[in-house]
């Protein structure tokens, strides 16, 4: 039996997007359609990259295609990937999933109305490291997460990427959606410190989180650091694994007398966007559900949220 090809499309082609329209156009599973981007010129380099055209409208994009990447500003997520759903499409729309929890609320309810896969891009529950977490690290006790990076570079007539909104919705919530999945309990409290550098919002920010099945997280995001850096350290009852999202590599310490014993974790290592968007497009064949549904985004959503009403509250 052939597999079938699903013709997609990219809304949006800047830093993030260019490389959905690549992999896309490389995947033996996906037709790369279309592409739309609001920024004409830009959106004819990406689509004269790939051998197609860009589509002179959203409306033009949706003829063409049966699933769209949406990579587009947060603050636009809602009205695209809505018309989008609306119409019929298969969406797999970069996190967080909207910018308010009523945004993410309605599009959920969208996609149940018209019956299409919602997926959100949390991509690191693509990236072969959270595999190995996700087979060893079962009731974990302390979590310390550490996001950090360069302040974007300007970009004319717009803000520079990302930092239309908080640091907590720009990269903190990655770490928020795994930690949400590795401990798989309520959250009772938050406590949570942040300040604006060069952007209106937290640039930089720091939260601790405790749930109700003992386990605590402290996690740390900055779009202001001179290096990058995106790391987990997860400690178990009898070991502690230290991860590197980045370099896809880590380390085991299983607790022995007087110390710890060390052992390399094992990982494969592969490109998480590609895994992703290989998954979207296998979930819209099988019509299965994604490993991010929107109702996990939203649930992400929603406690980032908290956070930026803390931060606000220690603000004021």
């Amino acid at each position: 039996m052939t597999e079938r090809i699903i013709p997609v499309g990219v809304v949006g082609t800047g830093a993030l997007g260019q490389h959905h329209a690549r992999i896309y156009s490389e995947l033996t599973t996906t037709q790369l359609a279309g592409i739309y981007d609001v920024d004409s010129e830009r959106a004819a380099e990406i689509a004269h990259r790939h051998g197609i055209t860009a589509c002179a409208s959203l409306e033009e994009l949706i003829d063409r295609t049966e699933a769209v990447s949406v990579v587009v500003p947060t603050d636009l997520h809602r009205k695209v990937a809505g018309q989008l759903i609306e119409a019929g499409k298969h969406v797999l729309i970069e996190k967080p999933i909207a910018a308010t929890t009523a945004e993410a609320q309605e599009l959920v309810e969208l996609a149940h109305q018209h019956n299409v896969i919602v997926q959100v891009g949390h991509v690191e529950r693509f990236n072969p490291v959270l595999s190995y977490l996700e087979q060893t690290a079962r009731n974990p006790r302390f979590i310390e997460a550490h996001r950090l990076a360069p302040y974007p570079p300007p970009r004319e007539g717009l803000h520079p990427r990302g930092t239309e909104v908080s640091v907590v919705l720009d990269l903190m919530i990655h770490d928020i959606e795994v930690i949400l999945h590795l401990v798989g309990s309520p959250v009772k409290a938050i406590h949570a410190v942040g300040a604006p550098v060069l952007s209106p919002t937290e640039d930089i920010a720091n939260v601790r989180l405790a749930f109700e099945n003992g386990c605590v997280a402290n996690i740390t995001a900055s779009r202001i650091s001179p290096e990058r850096m995106r790391k987990i350290r997860v400690f178990l009852d009898d070991a502690y694994i230290s991860l590197d999202y980045q370099n896809q590599s880590g380390e085991l310490y299983r607790k022995a007398e007087g110390g710890f014993l060390r052992e390399e974790v094992p990982i494969e290592k592969g490109e998480p966007l590609a895994n992703q968007l290989q998954s979207f497009a296998a979930c819209v064949v099988g019509r299965d559900q994604p490993v991010v549904t929107g109702q996990h985004a939203a649930h992400a959503l929603n406690l980032a949220i908290e956070i930026l009403q803390r931060l606000s509250m220690g603000a004021s």
